[in-house]
């Protein structure tokens, strides 16, 4: 027993010489370990105050723990975010490029450096070296049903990118406005990478309408329009499609559907309280437009449409006012705990359900009547 007791402490014994010395002659790695969890825990107290935007309390927190361990990606990445915030671009880009040179698969630290480069500080090669770098990024998928799946996070990034590279050539192009050849190349290489995104994501409006307003600045009015219909029928309350296809309309002598789709961007930017000067200009246009409608022969179908319009704005009135009563209902019952219904919406005495009434709107505005003059397979998109 006692024997086992000895070999017990001279194995003890043997065991701390032996982590002494490993230490000893190891000491660099053991002082990197160290202040490897160290800057890790700053890192979280980083992570921490940028949660809950202490911004303030983020940066120190960060650069304390960068400066323990700066191979931590994750917090140069949200450093860069914070100069962005900041305005302070440079540091921002700096901030970026540690992240992404860390981990070179780091695909939004690239976005994030491009767009900062690109739209803030007019280094739009850059941007574009990251936004291609982006895209030829390889990541394993991996799809576990209902656990984990990186494959739409992967094609969003890379349709994002493809997107980016567009607004980046489209920029490019405004500034060589004194070489025509130059510029149509940017424009050219804008619309391949729109296309590209569009390729992996069509449902995207931005995507859609950046396209069409370049096909129309090249004289390819067909495919402009189809896009700017794609647009609107994926978000028809913004008014920029609806009013670029008016000006496409006008100049193609379709003066009553332009009309009606600047008819349409005049609503919705009233209804967003939009400044009063763009609204001006784009009243402007509007009354050129109709100066050509009231000569044409289509007037009648011009005047039965504004009587639709008047009366689904007729809608919306009614909605409002049953709104006000519902709210005046509800502030009565409060005290009781009733069951208060929003109750129905009632148009020419026949009752219209809140679902209808909004599916209707969607319908009207997000329609593109004009379609077939682009396609003239459909009547209508």
């Amino acid at each position: 027993m006692k024997l086992k007791k000895l070999l017990s402490g001279l194995f003890s014994v043997f065991v701390i010489v032996v982590i002494a010395v490993v230490a000893y002659f190891h000491q660099p790695y053991i002082n990197h370990q160290v202040d490897k969890v160290k800057g890790m825990y700053y890192v979280h107290l980083g992570d921490k105050a940028y949660r809950v935007y202490n911004i303030k309390d983020a940066i120190l927190f960060y650069n304390k723990g960068l400066n323990l361990y700066p191979k931590h990606y994750g917090a140069w990445h949200n450093l860069g975010n914070i100069y962005v915030a900041y305005e302070d671009y440079s540091a921002a880009l700096d901030a970026y490029s540690h992240a992404f040179r860390i981990n070179p698969k780091m695909m939004i630290a690239r976005m994030n450096y491009g767009i900062v480069a690109s739209e803030l500080l007019g280094d739009f090669d850059s941007a574009i070296d990251q936004y291609k770098k982006t895209i030829k990024t390889k990541r394993y998928l991996i799809d576990i049903p209902f656990i984990f799946n990186n494959k739409l996070s992967y094609y969003e990034n890379k349709a994002i990118a493809y997107y980016n590279m567009g607004v980046t050539y489209r920029m490019k192009s405004l500034y060589a406005t004194d070489n025509w050849e130059k510029q149509r190349k940017y424009i050219n290489l804008a619309i391949q990478n729109y296309q590209k995104s569009i390729d992996i994501f069509p449902d995207s409006y931005d995507a859609q309408y950046n396209l069409g307003t370049l096909y129309h600045i090249t004289g390819d009015y067909d495919r402009a329009g189809r896009c700017y219909c794609k647009a609107i029928s994926l978000e028809p309350t913004k008014y920029e499609a609806h009013y670029n296809l008016a000006v496409l309309l006008k100049r193609l002598g379709h003066y009553n559907e332009a009309y009606e789709e600047i008819d349409k961007a005049v609503t919705l930017i009233t209804a967003l309280d939009q400044n009063s000067a763009l609204l001006e200009y784009i009243a402007s246009v509007m009354n050129d437009i109709s100066r050509n409608v009231y000569n044409n022969e289509e007037y009648k179908r011009y005047v039965k449409y504004r009587e639709t319009l008047i009366a689904q704005k007729k809608i919306k009135e009614i909605k409002k006012e049953n709104e006000k009563k519902v709210k005046k209902s509800k502030k009565m019952h409060r005290d009781y705990g009733e069951p208060i219904s929003d109750g129905p919406v009632f148009v020419d005495k026949k009752e219209v359900t809140e679902e209808e009434l909004d599916e209707a709107i969607h319908s009207d505005f997000g329609s593109c009547p004009s379609y077939h003059y682009f396609d003239p397979s459909r009547e209508e998109f």
